[in-house]
């Protein structure tokens, strides 16, 4: 079992063969001791009001491992009492405004096994994570209805582009292969309005292409009004009233 005297290589080395495990190209980077301020940037970001936020307000964060995904998705790794933890890294650059109603992902214990661990993370905590990610994403535009894994809802901006959250990665890179661009910080995707004959052409294009991968889409305004030319995004389930990042709540 581990503790809090482990080595920074047995937690970078389980970190790594645990990004290697999961669905999609994940990279890892450590936070060592020394590095104090990133120790208390990462503090802040961590998506937890559970297990991991209870260790937290014990001790301060000593060391992490960070898994990041190409579409901005980060989890942090970090020793436990009896183990390992996992838990999920709230978005940079969000207001505090996008998290309300959104449940928190809350981060879970990893056996010692990291490759039984991965199993699952994949079938638990990512779900989770970006469902939630998805929703403050979309809070963030303005729509009313967030995406979903079958779903990408696309919804117009008061300047004539068009936003999304998409949640299944398939969904993202289909976006971006065709036009859309990632914002780096909030992970949101838009597709410019300058040529709006383009913007029309891209849209026409992509529906079959989402729909060959078994993913729906709807079209909405700024507003929330679908409109009446695209089916309209099936209305998600109620979420429990949600809380922000453990530094949000603290």
């Amino acid at each position: 079992m581990h503790d809090h005297h482990d080595t920074s290589e047995r937690l970078a080395s389980y970190a790594d063969v645990l990004a290697g495990e999961l669905p999609g190209a994940w990279t890892t980077s450590y936070h060592s001791p020394e590095n104090k301020d990133d120790l208390v940037e990462l503090t802040d970001r961590i998506w937890d009001l559970d297990i991991v936020a209870e260790q937290l307000a014990e001790q301060r964060l000593q060391q992490a491992a960070v898994l990041s995904r190409p579409d901005g998705a980060q989890l942090v790794v970090l020793d436990g009492h009896d183990g390992f933890l996992i838990a999920a890294i709230g978005p940079r650059a969000l207001p505090d405004e996008a998290y309300r109603g959104v449940r928190d992902p809350n981060g879970v214990a990893l056996t010692d096994d990291p490759f039984q661990s991965a199993e699952y993370v994949a079938a638990d905590l990512l779900p989770r994570y970006d469902t939630a990610l998805a929703q403050v994403r979309h809070n963030t535009i303005g729509g009313t209805q967030p995406s979903q894994l079958e779903r990408v809802v696309l919804t117009w901006q008061p300047d004539g582009s068009i936003a999304t959250a998409p949640v299944n990665p398939a969904a993202a890179h289909l976006l971006v292969a065709n036009g859309f661009v990632q914002d780096p910080q909030t992970g949101i995707h838009h597709l410019s309005g300058d040529d709006t004959t383009a913007q029309a052409n891209t849209l026409r294009k992509i529906g079959p292409l989402l729909e060959a991968h078994g993913i729906g889409t709807g079209l909405q305004h700024y507003s929330g009004r679908t409109t009446p030319t695209v089916t309209p995004a099936a209305t998600p389930p109620t979420m429990a009233a949600g809380r922000t990042p453990a530094h949000r709540a603290r």
